[in-house]
């Protein structure tokens, strides 16, 4: 991710059942509060089927799924074929270190839509039905014990709005110290 890329939206992505890929999308509409307009994780609590089982009450703090399209262009360098949608994300974007962003930062997109990222995605086994080998690729433990996700990250809608290819985003860090991102 280059300062001279633009942050951008690359591709959008939905699917009204929970499978793993999304298909994508022309557009998607967020709607405040609950997500995607039309995805099967759309709604104020969770909807990921693990996580119902767990306490269906919980927040839904995993409403909108960004992953960034240059992680597509690694995992191609390392002979994983990801397309847009393809690891059940909503939105893939270009230009903005998704990874290195702080819990509670804003991310303005397109004309209206505003999100707020509330920590990474925890990532499970089924990314290996789309590759073999690539969940040791999205997950694995650095040279200080610690677990490294990349495979994107997780937010809530604050602001509705219509999304798609092309859009631009703007950055709005949260006031205060950088507070690293957690799985959510």
């Amino acid at each position: 991710m280059t300062d001279s890329a633009p942050a951008r939206v690359v591709a959008v992505a939905r699917d009204d059942e929970h499978r793993f890929s999304k298909p994508t999308r022309e557009s998607i509409t967020l709607v405040a509060g609950i997500g995607v307009e039309g995805d099967a994780h759309a709604g104020a609590t969770v909807q990921h089927l693990s996580r119902i089982r767990r306490d269906p009450s919980a927040p839904n703090l995993r409403q909108v799924h960004l992953i960034h399209s240059e992680l597509f262009d690694d995992m191609a360098r390392r002979g994983h074929v990801v397309p847009p949608g393809g690891l059940g994300e909503n939105i893939t974007t270009t230009g903005v270190d998704l990874l290195g962003l702080s819990r509670g930062t804003r991310l303005e997109i397109g004309e209206d839509a505003v999100i707020e990222i509330t920590g990474l995605r925890n990532p499970c086994a089924q990314i290996n039905g789309l590759s073999d080998g690539l969940m040791k690729e999205l997950v694995h433990v650095d040279d200080h014990g610690e677990t490294v996700r990349l495979a994107g990250v997780m937010s809530v809608v604050l602001q509705g709005g219509e999304v798609g290819p092309g859009d631009g985003i703007r950055v709005v860090p949260p006031v205060g110290a950088h507070d690293p991102l957690r799985a959510v």
